[in-house]
């Protein structure tokens, strides 16, 4: 039989998260840790605005770009955030961050061009480069995740075939908040190589420690800022993001929408103008509590660095008669869903835990964990 599968297709393999989602459905009363959507419900001011939109027949498709009064509260809200001076023309609205992602590497991306991305990163990064012709070039930032002091290592990776960098912060899947002197890195070797910046500011509002610095705000010129709903508001099956940058390429990322994703989905655009208005401080307050209790549950028996946001973990075992990814395939077989390092590195150390559920489940995970590092401690 003719093989009808493109060699670009072969190269993605399946996501190794939701390879772990899969096998939660078939373990009964699994500790779930490896889940990256808050444990909250969306709020119910912004269910009611989206059931309203559907009840007055907001249903049908918008404008590609989005609906204005959302553009223009997604600006102001940016804006004030930020300190950036973006206008409407220079915002869209987009199916999620990754519907962004994707379109903003759809229209920059020649067959070749180079996309610099960290170690460790969000998975879908490395796969869409690749899917879109381009070349991922990926730079390790173990053990400490900070840019800051590793200017020489990224610019001895530039070539006259380096399209863009993507950052993001804070990250997916180690928590790492990029301090005032990573951003000023990345920026310094952008405007020297004149490169383009893709920031992935998803996690934005779940700040625990520090401060949160956006490149938009010194390199707006060349930045596309990628943020949306989905964690912040727990909007995560409703699809609604934002897009802002220069304009021309705004102008067309969203000419490349008209034939792809058509438009955000109608009645998420409208909740979405409710969700901002909305103070989710205490939500945020409460995921603290949650990494709190994560990071000391940890920190004994595993290297790891405390997320200064997000709601994730990165730890590697301190000392163990098994490699890392067999501690995994343990924890796994016990009913600890957490997600093997390699999928979001080209190093396979580490796991990823999700502190995005109830704290009773956090507890339970915690102490399996332990107790399965003390079975298999050297």
């Amino acid at each position: 039989m003719k093989d009808f599968i493109s060699d670009k297709s072969k190269i993605v393999d399946s996501s190794g998260i939701r390879k772990v989602f899969d096998l939660a459905l078939k373990i009964k009363d699994p500790i779930n840790l490896s889940i990256g959507q808050p444990d909250f419900d969306i709020p119910n001011i912004i269910k009611e605005e989206a059931i309203k939109a559907i009840n007055n027949g907001l249903n049908k498709y918008t404008v590609t770009q989005g609906i204005e009064p959302l553009r223009e509260k997604v600006v102001e809200f940016v804006n004030r955030k930020r300190g950036t001076k973006y206008n409407v023309d220079e915002c869209m609205i987009t199916s999620g961050v990754s519907g962004g992602l994707t379109l903003a590497l759809l229209v920059i991306l020649n067959p070749g061009d180079e996309i610099i991305f960290f170690d460790p990163y969000f998975v879908m990064y490395k796969h869409l480069t690749h899917l879109f012709g381009g070349k991922p070039i990926i730079v390790d930032t173990y053990p400490d995740f900070s840019l800051s002091n590793k200017k020489e290592l990224i610019e001895s990776v530039i070539t006259e075939r380096t399209k863009a960098i993507i950052i993001n912060s804070p990250a997916n899947p180690t928590g790492k908040v990029l301090t005032k002197e990573d951003i000023e890195t990345v920026y310094e070797i952008a405007k020297k190589y004149d490169l383009l910046v893709i920031s992935d500011e998803i996690y934005d509002e779940f700040i625990y420690d520090g401060k949160f610095f956006s490149i938009s705000s010194i390199y707006p010129e060349k930045t596309i800022l990628l943020g949306g709903f989905s964690k912040t508001y727990a909007m995560t099956g409703w699809r609604i993001g934002y897009a802002l940058g220069p304009k021309e390429i705004i102008k067309e990322m969203i000419k490349i929408q008209q034939y792809t994703f058509v438009c955000a989905p109608s009645f998420a655009q409208y909740a979405a103008l409710k969700a901002l208005d909305v103070d989710m401080s205490e939500y945020i307050l409460a995921y603290k509590e949650k990494r709190n209790m994560v990071y000391e549950g940890l920190k004994e028996n595993f290297n790891v660095v405390k997320p200064e946001g997000a709601f994730y973990i990165f730890p590697s075992p301190k000392n163990l008669r098994i490699s890392p990814k067999e501690f995994v395939e343990e924890c796994v077989k016990e009913g600890v869903l957490i997600i093997p390092g390699d999928v979001f590195s080209e190093r396979n150390t580490h796991f990823r835990l999700s502190f995005a559920a109830d704290n009773r489940t956090i507890e339970r995970g915690v102490e399996k964990i332990n107790s399965l590092y003390k079975k298999f401690s050297a």
